[in-house]
């Protein structure tokens, strides 16, 4: 009991009229639906012999036609007979010994079908009851998922846990009808007078657990990508990389619950519509966010105009020996400036520097004319007004806690 290949390519009017019933998908089937049921008709386009049909018996000789993009499978009391899943119109014979049982043709579905044929394989004769389904193996698209609170995930680029919620949707694929049809279809929808098996239908119980299992599977999904070394480690490449991602959701969804191993389906896109991060994530952002800005070159300048602006707060706000902090006038003021322009390789601090160079007061008492220049106390600089200007320099943000640490113990000695 099986199929003969009777032509390929469109459907010609002649073989209608040779043929007794005429076997075709059902009209108005939704792009989201995976299973329907192959409609009998008495007569193709008023052709054909048999105008009286038995319900829920293929006859011999009756012609099944297969469109682009579906497989068909037979079932006969509850067992799978037969299937095809390569295009074009086909006689079933059940009394034929050159018929055979499954088509496959020679497509990337041909390999695992026929192992799984051979699984589920049933040789059977005509008996009461005869069905016949289509199986859609195009992109089935349209299938949402969203989480109602923040999931987590390690991320290597932030070298932490980050959180949040995210919507969207993905297409699927049924690599293996066999598989689809033995192990997840649930039984009503392979009866007679069958409902459409639809992945958007909210009543179908079978379709919710695909997303739930899915929307479990987002945040392994999520950690897989962003600790990919060849995805570059950064969540915002997610929502830009729809094949990228959806390989690491379908690995994630593998892993879990062998989807395509058991199941015969697969993820091959997914469109991320929002990602709404938590708000110790979104801080965490903008820091590297400034850090990356800052980064190179434009750090640097970045610098030199945070000390500019902290020496001129530092002028506004104090005597006109607050310019000269550190025992620096405003000669010594560029000099901090030019400090900043040294090459990386140098890690003194430059305050810490300037602090180590002996003051002109210093200096005139090592010459050799200390003896006869009584020393101005006017002169001497307070190590207490240093402390107060360096400290302003730390709350400016333009020096560290380590570095105002470091000068206040050179000026105390400690």
């Amino acid at each position: 009991m099986g199929f003969i290949k009777a032509f390929t390519g469109a459907i010609g009017g002649t073989f209608a009229d040779q043929w007794k019933d005429f076997y075709a998908p059902k009209q108005g089937v939704s792009s989201t639906a995976a299973i329907f049921p192959a409609v009998q008709h008495g007569t193709n386009a008023g052709r054909g012999e048999n105008t009286s049909l038995s319900e829920n018996i293929i006859t011999n000789g009756s012609k099944i036609i297969v469109p682009e993009g579906t497989a068909l499978i037979t079932i006969q009391d509850g067992q799978i007979t037969g299937m095809i899943s390569e295009p074009g119109g086909f006689e079933f014979k059940s009394d034929d010994p050159n018929s055979q049982s499954i088509f496959s043709g020679n497509g990337l579905l041909s390999s695992t079908i026929k192992q799984s044929w051979e699984r589920f394989k049933f040789g059977g004769q005509p008996s009461a009851q005869q069905l016949a389904f289509y199986v859609n193996l195009k992109e089935i698209p349209n299938n949402k998922f969203g989480t109602q609170s923040e999931i987590y995930w390690d991320d290597a680029y932030l070298n932490t846990q980050v959180g949040a919620v995210t919507r969207g949707t993905y297409t699927l694929k049924i690599t293996d009808p066999l598989l689809f049809i033995k192990n997840f279809v649930p039984s009503q929808y392979l009866q007679p007078n069958a409902p459409v098996f639809d992945f958007s239908d909210m009543n179908n119980a079978a379709a919710s657990q695909l997303f739930n299992e899915v929307v479990s599977s987002l945040a392994p999904a999520f950690s897989n990508y962003t600790n990919d070394p060849n995805k570059g480690n950064r969540i915002s490449k997610i929502q830009g990389d729809q094949i990228g991602f959806a390989q690491s959701l379908s690995g994630a969804v593998e892993d879990a619950y062998q989807w395509k191993s058991n199941r015969g389906l697969e993820i091959v896109k997914v469109a991320i519509q929002a990602i709404e991060y938590d708000e110790t994530t979104k801080e965490l952002l903008n820091d590297v966010k400034r850090a990356d800005a800052l980064s190179g070159a434009r750090g640097n300048s970045f610098m030199q105009q945070s000390v500019a602006r902290g020496m001129q707060q530092a002028g506004e706000n104090g005597s006109a020996s607050s310019m000269a902090f550190m025992g620096m006038g405003v000669n010594a003021a560029s000099g901090v400036m030019g400090s900043m322009n040294q090459p990386s390789e140098n890690t003194q601090n430059p305050f810490i520097n300037i602090v180590e160079q002996p003051s002109s007061i210093e200096q005139s008492n090592n010459s050799s004319n200390i003896e006869s220049k009584p020393f101005n106390n006017n002169q001497q600089e307070n190590p207490y007004e240093k402390l107060i200007e360096m400290k302003k320099l730390l709350d400016a943000g333009v020096i560290t806690q380590e570095d105002f640490d470091a000068v206040k113990k050179k000026i105390l000695g400690i």
